[in-house]
């Protein structure tokens, strides 16, 4: 970013985020500005120190230097304490905005934007990146209101002494101006390939730690080991030569310093021995070149941190920048009629992921409290359908319509409020089952609840955890099986109590007792719904009203079950591929007891990013929101 952009950024920040608190920062300004001007006061204060009480021998010239020395001290610990604490309240306060507005602003964005970014990527952004920029600011203020102050008050107190004193100090200066500037770009480059290095760390610890059942059985932990050392080095190098060439400014100071010392003490010292000067002079002059060289190496390291934060807040704004392309309708429609009366059709839709078609001219229609299977190849662009649905994605051309209302065209929080959503991998968070199955809802009292968790089968295994429903679900829902994991996740959709209930491939990871528990459960929850399915086992589908079949992204049959396995068709060979062995198709034990499922049936096509799991993250589970 150029550099005619920067205060462009910091007027942003400034704006958004520090304005706020303008009062305490003011505040802590001052006790800067009190704690600088410490410094001048007490190099000033050794020239009577020397010149008046220890050559006069009055004890109350002493103690009356020394008192004033002692409150120059107290205030300095005063203002710093002061200003200390203020700077870390508004920097946390301001690091916990900056966190949570980047965190609401990536809910809004496509599903794109999570297929592009990875999520150690995002979560350096918020957390590494925000504290990065929020904190910078007590440096910067520091270096401004204290340094600053001090640094001109202690030159003051210089020339006042003697100013050719000064200018043989400060000589080797502009020597190295140059090199001080070539560090600076340096720095801004070597820590913005560390904060990279220090999310690609995130991303595979991310990895490593959802996966680790996987690894382990695969034995594949030396593998695992070696990728994330390798990522640990990486970051390691990026970090170490950010601090060097941070290290290298504030050395630079020190060279300054040594050559303007070496000046001084000869010069100086040659005025002293021929009574030019007095040795308070000296020692004053002294003490305040000293103490000047450290706002000098505070100015040096803010140099370089304020190059580092520049590079964070360049990858702030860069979120920030970004914009969904998926959005509501500046005039939304109204559905017409109710929703559970309303049919969903596709007409001629086609859909592709970059250059990679998906839809090509699909057309069919789910009938209203009727089920609607989708059945086909992996990749024939049944999971499509579903996104389009819920828009996590547009379709090309063709239209998306419920109840004679296109999908687009409705408001998106209302269009997605329309689903409930049963997964294969149903997404559970590391709180209670309560919390898991409420999400944040409160307007459910306990004779609903209570409902749900009979419907879902969850009250089942609720008698054999000590703490009920107030059980912690671990993460991702570890704590408990899949069987109840899935329960969990259908108590959420009765709970949800929406007029179109999708379900992909709920069933397909269970054992048979649980399987047959998490049926009864989807039996339940579909009656007076219509409900799309994703199953790869035609066993699951018999009984769907309409059998939808495609290939390739096309509709090439549909029909119910009898009809398409007397046509020979695609589904014909893909229900004798699954029961070519001879034995009883794995529905056997359904016939006498046919079952009445309003069912759709989609699985998945596309990227794992764009699959029904986005549903969840664009809250059509119902979690609310703030």
């Amino acid at each position: 970013m150029s550099a005619t952009k920067h205060p462009d950024m910091i007027r942003w920040m400034w704006r958004s985020y520090m304005r706020a608190y303008r009062w305490p920062l003011i505040a802590a300004v001052f006790l800067m500005l009190l704690e600088g001007l410490a410094l001048g006061g007490l190099s000033y204060m050794i020239k009577p120190m020397f010149d008046v009480a220890f050559s006069s021998g009055s004890t109350s010239s002493i103690i009356a230097v020394a008192l004033t020395v002692a409150g120059i001290f107290i205030v300095r610990a005063v203002a710093a304490f002061g200003h200390r604490v203020l700077m870390v309240h508004v920097g946390q306060r301001v690091a916990a905005k900056l966190q949570s507005d980047m965190v609401a602003h990536m809910l809004t964005l496509d599903s794109n934007f999570f297929r592009d970014n990875s999520p150690g990527t995002l979560i350096e952004r918020v957390r590494g990146d925000a504290q990065a920029i929020a904190t910078i600011w007590e440096v910067v203020l520091a270096a401004v209101a204290r340094d600053v102050v001090s640094l001109l008050a202690l030159l003051g107190v210089a020339l006042s002494i003697d100013w050719l004193w000064v200018v043989v100090a400060v000589a080797a200066a502009p020597i190295l101006t140059i090199p001080m500037s070539i560090l600076q770009k340096r720095v801004r480059r070597t820590t913005t390939d560390s904060r990279s290095s220090a999310a690609q760390i995130s991303t595979r610890l991310d990895e490593i730690f959802h996966g680790i059942n996987s690894i382990k059985l695969s034995g594949t932990e030396r593998h695992e080991q070696g990728r994330v050392d390798r990522e640990i080095d990486q970051f390691a190098r990026t970090h170490l030569q950010s601090q060097a060439n941070q290290g290298g400014i504030v050395a630079m100071v020190d060279i300054i310093a040594a050559v303007g010392f070496f000046g001084v003490l000869v010069y100086g010292g040659i005025q002293i021995n021929s009574g030019a000067k007095t040795v308070g002079e000296f020692m004053s002059f002294f003490t305040a070149m000293a103490l000047v060289f450290d706002p000098l190496r505070n100015l040096g390291k803010v140099s370089g941190a304020w190059q580092a934060a520049l590079s964070s807040l360049e990858r702030i704004r860069s979120v920030f920048s970004e914009r969904p392309s998926i959005l509501s309708p500046p005039k939304p429609a109204t559905l017409p009629g109710m929703a559970r009366k309303a049919k969903i059709e596709l007409k001629d839709v086609v859909f592709s992921y970059g250059e990679t078609p998906v839809l090509r001219g699909a057309s069919f229609t789910a009938e209203a409290g009727k089920t609607t299977a989708l059945v086909g190849a992996s990749g024939a662009g049944k999971s499509t359908v579903f996104n389009l649905l819920t828009r996590l994605a547009d379709a090309k051309s063709g239209k998306v319509t419920i109840g004679a209302a296109d999908v687009t065209q409705l408001p998106l929080e209302k269009l997605r409020g329309l689903f409930s959503v049963v997964s294969q991998e149903a997404l559970l968070f590391d709180e209670t089952l309560r919390d898991n199955i409420l999400m944040g809802r409160s307007d459910i009292d306990e004779k609903k609840l209570k409902h749900a968790l009979d419907v879902a089968h969850v009250s089942d295994f609720l008698l054999q955890m000590e703490k009920g429903l107030d059980t912690p679900a671990g993460p991702r829902g570890s704590n408990l099986s899949g069987g109840q994991r899935q329960r969990v996740a259908i108590a959420r959709a009765v709970l949800r109590d929406a007029p179109f209930l999708l379900l992909d491939e709920a069933t397909s990871a269970l054992d048979a007792k649980s399987e047959k528990l998490v049926q009864q459960a989807l039996d339940e929850l579909s009656k007076d719904r219509t409900t799309l399915v994703i199953a790869h086992r035609l066993a699951t589908v018999r009984d769907a009203d309409k059998i939808v079949v495609m290939d390739q992204g096309k509709v090439v049959d549909q029909g119910n079950h009898e009809e398409l396995l007397a046509r020979g068709g695609i589904y014909a060979q893909l229900y004798k591929l699954q029961f070519q062995d001879g034995g009883k198709p794995a529905d056997a034990r359904l016939k006498g007891r046919r079952r009445k499922r309003k069912v759709s049936t989609v699985e998945h096509a596309e990227p794992a990013r764009w699959s029904i799991r986005g549903l969840f993250a664009g809250g059509l589970l119902g979690r609310k929101r703030g």
